[in-house]
């Protein structure tokens, strides 16, 4: 029995000069074409969307990690921020972040704050964590 997690991205709006992260469409789709064969042997189908109906402003890498949802309908996860979902990131890698945000909620997702917790812990990007 398989676990399915939705990754999807929405658009980004580069608000600083100073912060422009290195990240293209070529670098995330190769990324996740890994990841997706990392997990598809422990029972985990990932897909990964883009939406760009949603677009964010980023001025940090707190923004940015905002700009990635994940999705677990199993695990009644609508549309949880990474960063809701690992809290601070030590390395600033986003794809070390995405990677652990997946393993979190596909094998450990009752650790994950519910939404509308009340929690204050969010980077401002509306999602209401």
């Amino acid at each position: 029995m398989s676990k399915e997690i939705i990754v999807a991205f929405y658009g980004r709006r580069l608000i600083r000069e100073d912060y422009q992260p290195d990240l293209t469409a070529e670098m995330l789709a190769d990324f996740f074409e890994k990841l997706k064969a990392e997990f598809a042997p422990l029972g985990v189908e990932l897909q990964m969307q883009c939406d760009d109906s949603v677009s964010l402003d980023v001025r940090s890498y707190a923004d940015l990690l905002n700009s990635v949802r994940i999705r677990s309908p199993k695990d009644s996860l609508g549309n949880l921020c990474l960063g809701h979902i690992i809290g601070q990131s030590a390395q600033a890698d986003l794809f070390e972040d995405i990677r652990r945000g997946v393993s979190r909620v596909a094998f450990a997702p009752e650790t994950i704050e519910p939404e509308g917790a009340h929690k204050v812990l969010c980077h401002n990007c509306g999602c209401g964590c």
